[in-house]
């Protein structure tokens, strides 16, 4: 099989796969217009994020058997057009949940008990205590939204932290030894942090706006490391400025790029929360560490070889 790799991944793909037979042509820097031109030819594509793998290139590769994303999500592939053309899809959430989770507890912690901030003015000469005085996780009620490789990941991190987790999802009977599975209305009367770990998908869009914030009976955490459209930004700002959202983990933004290379662009509330102190935004890097990116790559190899093995 001839592979399409679009994106710098770990070299074990290519290692690995060529040892087993496959023929793989890595190509990170052609354009749109010039991947389209020769899709035709390849068997199978494995990429990031870099390429928008839509009706038109589908269509193109007449020889696609699979699409391999190095990542969890999939709103960069057209999945209804490949499961109509028979394209297997692949992808490796497993690869990097332990990073996210990680990262989630990391960002909370360092807001909840303002240590970048503190640490920031010692450095500067200004020693304040009273003012940088943190809040506890202990005795709080964590409210997880998506209950898939992600969200379990960090109930089984949190619970050595003395919290409460609950979790709503939209499959049933997910509840383990980690989390109680509640409904959505539930998990807006008790938590007192929200983390997001679900898919971008039409029902997700702004699923944190001003009627999810309003139905939050406490005032609240939010952490955000999933996809940067699940918040509308504006209404982040306003329950930031009267106090119903007490701080902000945000490892994604609204306005990113399709690619998550950069912004697209910074509007008023965007530079709002760039500049608040009750907010912390680090680039799209929760399941970016030098583990996961292994990890990453050699889950998307095992699945390619156990569905279309190898010489």
């Amino acid at each position: 099989m001839k592979i399409l790799q679009l994106d710098k991944n770990h070299p074990l793909i290519t290692e690995q796969l060529s040892a087993k037979g496959f023929s793989i042509e890595e190509d990170t820097t052609s354009s749109y217009e010039d991947i389209l031109q020769k899709i035709g030819q390849f068997d199978g594509i494995i990429l990031r994020s870099r390429i928008p793998i839509d009706k038109s290139l589908l269509l193109k590769g007449k020889n696609l058997k699979f699409v391999a994303r190095v990542g969890a999500g999939m709103e960069n592939i057209d999945v209804d057009l490949a499961k109509e053309l028979n394209i297997g899809l692949i992808n490796s959430p497993e690869g990097n949940r332990d990073s996210v989770a990680e990262h989630v507890v990391g960002m909370l912690l360092i807001l909840m008990h303002r240590l970048f901030i503190a640490a920031q003015e010692v450095k500067h000469g200004i020693w304040k205590r009273e003012e940088n005085r943190g809040d506890e996780l202990l005795g709080k009620t964590f409210g997880i939204i998506g209950y898939g490789n992600m969200g379990k990941a960090v109930a089984r991190r949190l619970s050595g932290f003395g919290v409460k987790v609950i979790f709503h999802d939209v499959l049933p009977d997910l509840s383990d030894a980690f989390a109680t599975q509640v409904s959505l209305e539930t998990l807006q009367q008790e938590a007192e942090i929200i983390s997001l770990h679900l898919p971008e998908t039409p029902e997700s869009h702004h699923l944190i706006d001003e009627a999810f914030i309003s139905a939050m009976k406490k005032n609240f955490y939010l952490i955000n490391t999933a996809r940067g459209k699940h918040v509308k930004t504006a209404a982040l700002k306003n329950a930031l400025e009267n106090g119903k959202i007490k701080g902000a983990c945000l490892d994604v933004l609204e306005f990113e790029k399709p690619s998550f290379e950069n912004i697209e662009h910074v509007n008023e509330d965007l530079k709002y929360l760039l500049n608040s102190e009750k907010v912390i935004v680090t680039p799209h890097i929760a399941g970016w560490t030098i583990q996961s990116k292994e990890k990453l790559a050699q889950v998307i190899v095992d699945k390619i070889l156990a569905q279309f093995g190898g010489s």
